[in-house]
């Protein structure tokens, strides 16, 4: 009878869905995966945040380290589509510090929509943004940073910016929209042309002054429109 019940249990164990029940788990890292092992969930503290993964293969990354605490989405492929981090301390001169950054990534390549919060300096900027990305792949630029990234801070810097100066223009694309507050406290609709320029401007001050901006190529304010000018019109 002892010698059935093991053999039950040897057999049907494999195949049993396991579960088990904690007040308490301690923990640097989690990674959540499919039953054939893709990569799909990363919970993490700061020091323990992976690089960028694509297909499965993580890549160093270029703010490893700094990248702060979270949550790291990837995809069906085991490519990383998103995430959730956050951060924040006093620095050397008493000062602090702090940033939670929420974004949805394109296929392959950086975020699209960035929901963020950030303050240093006695300024905030809290808000959402709209970026441009192109179709091209970011595994190229990140296999370049793999290849330098074990040569010294300063050449691994150098380096970098080469390979950064010999790709395509506007290949990590840019901003396009920003809604939300900035540093000065006014209230900011910010539309930016291809080359992350912003063309138009609604803008709010903290004392309520509010006005509508037409910027050049330059980024000089070619017309301002106040309440009063709409009002003429």
């Amino acid at each position: 009878m002892l010698t059935l019940a093991f053999a039950a249990v040897v057999l049907t164990g494999a195949t049993s869905t396991r579960s088990a029940k904690f007040d308490t788990i301690d923990v640097q890292r989690i990674n959540v995966r499919e039953a054939d092992g893709t990569l799909r969930l990363v919970v993490s503290n700061n020091g323990r945040m992976p690089g960028g993964i694509f297909h499965g293969k993580e890549y160093p990354h270029p703010h490893q380290g700094e990248r702060g605490a979270g949550l790291m989405f990837y995809n069906d492929e085991g490519s990383e589509t998103g995430g959730l981090t956050f951060r924040g301390a006093k620095g050397p001169d008493g000062k602090g510090r702090g940033s939670v950054h929420m974004s949805f990534d394109q296929y392959e390549q950086d975020q699209t929509l960035v929901l963020e919060q950030a303050d240093g300096d006695g300024k905030h900027r809290a808000g959402m943004k709209i970026l441009d990305r192109p179709e091209e792949s970011l595994v190229g630029i990140m296999s370049e940073y793999a290849r330098i990234s074990s040569l010294p801070a300063q050449e691994r810097e150098r380096r970098w910016k080469e390979v950064v100066a010999g790709q395509t223009k506007n290949y990590q694309g840019g901003p396009r929209l920003f809604v939300g507050k900035d540093e000065t406290r006014a209230a900011v609709l910010d539309l930016k042309d291809v080359d992350n320029r912003t063309r138009l401007r609604l803008r709010v001050e903290a004392d309520g002054e509010a006005r509508i901006e037409f910027l050049d190529a330059d980024g000089k304010v070619q017309r301002t429109l106040g309440p009063g000018d709409l009002q003429q019109q």
